[in-house]
């Protein structure tokens, strides 16, 4: 059962229904992170902004029905830039939901940095 993380909003994820990310429909592919240190370096360097609070959803890539391709990151990170070197999971379709296996809280410090990911209630 080889796990990732995609990182969507609360809200988007307790309305139902399979996760269907933006970039399904303009790259072909959801983006997801091959483990948390990697995927709070995204979450610093692309959604510093978000006022919602998001969460780290733990798929099993066995049980999403579609294709997932480790790739280059897309776009690619400016030079210095975390993610770099590395190869993201793309998954090439919807992320149903009963591939989901846990679903994790971002959690952030009085800065909005993401800090760490963890169950509802752990942590600041």
């Amino acid at each position: 059962m080889p796990l990732v993380l995609h990182m969507t909003e609360l809200g988007r994820w307790n309305s139902g229904g399979d996760v269907e990310a933006e970039s399904l429909y303009t790259q072909g592919f959801v983006h997801a992170s091959p483990d948390a240190p990697t995927l709070l370096a995204v979450a610093n360097a692309l959604y510093a902004e978000a006022t919602e609070q998001m969460v780290a959803l733990v798929i099993d890539t066995d049980a999403v029905g579609c294709e997932v391709r480790w790739e280059a990151p897309e776009p690619a990170p400016p030079p210095g830039e975390a993610g770099r070197g590395v190869l993201f999971p793309h998954v090439y379709g919807p992320i149903p939901r009963a591939s989901v296996v846990d679903v994790l809280h971002m959690r952030r410090d009085a800065s909005g940095r993401y800090t760490g990911i963890g169950a509802p209630g752990d942590g600041p």
